[in-house]
């Protein structure tokens, strides 16, 4: 959740004016990147990236309605529901809300979006809990970033399959960045091809207390097993929460993603900068 690089994705045609930065919250400022607007475009046939330049919120339309994954910033609601418009999908339209992990910059504005829509939240118990209470209490940030609460609808379990319009969404538990972070695989068509997309769940642990930690004790433990579930997630296309995670550019919808990375890539990054901090960490134990 530090600000960092961010980036993210196939370029939808036609021109779009320029458009303000959102608004910064009073209590929790970021980089502009993740509050500036980039013009939709469509990552597959019926998969669109809606999100900023910073953070992701991905859009997939069936004939039975649409699926939101993430948010971004509690500011964008209005912004992804006229992002839903512009791309067919009435407020009514949307089915289904997904989202990778509580924290404020990826959950922010889900609360209204379900609000305005009546979509239902699915996510995982560990998730709903602190989803419920707007992020107050969490492991690492204790009260800093709270964020409007969300109650989920349907609580889904490791592996199990939420279905809409023929599109299956599959839930890969990836703990570690927090204990109900969740990673969701589905299969798009590209070009007249298959194409298995994998929005994988951020992997960074920033400024985590990884030595036994009280609150998390198993943390380590968790990273490791994630590490190893991503690389053998089913992943022609990877996105990220924080595109820039996952080499994304999404202000360059031209060529928002020039050198692809792989989700074996983006779990060996990870383990690395895990390993670089621990030994940190130790070295500056007592």
């Amino acid at each position: 959740m530090r600000p960092i690089l961010l980036a993210g994705l196939i370029a939808c045609s036609g021109a779009v004016a320029a458009e303000d930065v959102l608004p910064q919250l009073q209590a929790y400022t970021t980089p502009d990147s993740w509050r500036q607007p980039v013009p939709p475009f469509a990552l597959a046939d019926n998969s669109w990236y809606i999100g900023t330049e910073g953070l992701s919120a991905v859009l997939v339309k069936t004939p039975e309605g649409a699926v939101l994954i993430d948010g971004g910033m509690p500011q964008a609601a209005d912004m992804l529901l006229q992002r839903m418009r512009a791309l067919g999908v009435a407020p009514a339209d949307l089915k289904l809300i997904l989202h990778s992990h509580a924290h404020i910059d990826h959950i922010g504005p889900l609360a209204a979006v379900k609000r305005a829509t009546g979509a239902r939240m699915v996510g995982s118990a560990e998730s709903a809990v602190l989803l419920a209470r707007g992020g107050d209490d969490d492991i690492h940030y204790g009260d800093e970033l709270v964020f409007p609460p969300v109650a989920v609808d349907r609580i889904v379990m490791d592996g199990e399959v939420v279905s809409l319009g023929g599109m299956a969404f599959t839930a890969h538990f990836t703990p570690g960045h927090t204990p109900g972070s969740t990673s969701w695989t589905w299969r798009d068509q590209r070009d007249g091809k298959p194409l298995r997309i994998a929005y994988v769940d951020s992997l960074s642990a920033p400024g985590y207390r990884l030595l036994d930690n009280p609150r998390y004790p198993r943390i380590i433990e968790d990273y490791r097993r994630t590490f190893a579930v991503v690389r053998a997630l089913p992943c022609d296309l990877l996105l990220t929460p924080h595109p820039g995670g996952s080499g994304w550019t999404p202000a360059d919808t031209r060529a928002p993603h020039a050198r692809p990375m792989t989700c074996g890539a983006y779990a060996d990054g990870a383990e690395r900068a895990l390993d670089t901090e621990l030994a940190k960490q130790r070295e500056a134990a007592p």
